[in-house]
């Protein structure tokens, strides 16, 4: 996988990887950014929660479950000092769907974390993630 990342002016930048499609960072104005675009840690959790994401929906689907509504909630901590890593980082998903149950959302959430997920199979081997799912 080969991606480019280049400077628009200041801090803000644009990356482009294989898929073609541009993604602005920036960074906060304290560090001389212009806060116009996502910074990159958060768009490391962004990445997390899509790739989850795509992989928790895929799982159901194949048991016939289609989702009304998904969406996922990321709370992470950092490290207080540079490089200010993350420390932990709690994820939630939350589920509605007409015949959803909580042993195939068990099912398809922890294979997902644990199986499929390589963003956060990536981002275990530095930190811990804790996962939860809640029916509504």
């Amino acid at each position: 996988m080969h991606v480019t990342v280049k400077q628009v002016e200041g801090l803000s930048m644009v990356g482009k990887g294989e898929s073609n499609h541009w993604v602005a960072l920036d960074s906060l104005k304290q560090y001389q950014g212009h806060e116009a675009a996502s910074q990159p840690m958060e768009l490391l959790l962004i990445s997390l929660g899509g790739c989850l994401g795509m992989d928790v929906i895929s799982l159901l689907e194949k048991k016939g479950i289609e989702l009304d509504s998904f969406r996922i909630e990321i709370d992470s901590q950092q490290a207080q000092e540079h490089p200010k890593v993350f420390t932990s980082i709690d994820l939630k998903c939350i589920l509605s769907a007409k015949d959803l149950n909580q042993k195939d959302t068990r099912w398809a959430v922890g294979k997902a974390m644990e199986k499929f997920c390589p963003v956060g199979a990536m981002l275990e081997e530095a930190v811990t993630i804790n996962y939860s799912w809640e029916i509504v």
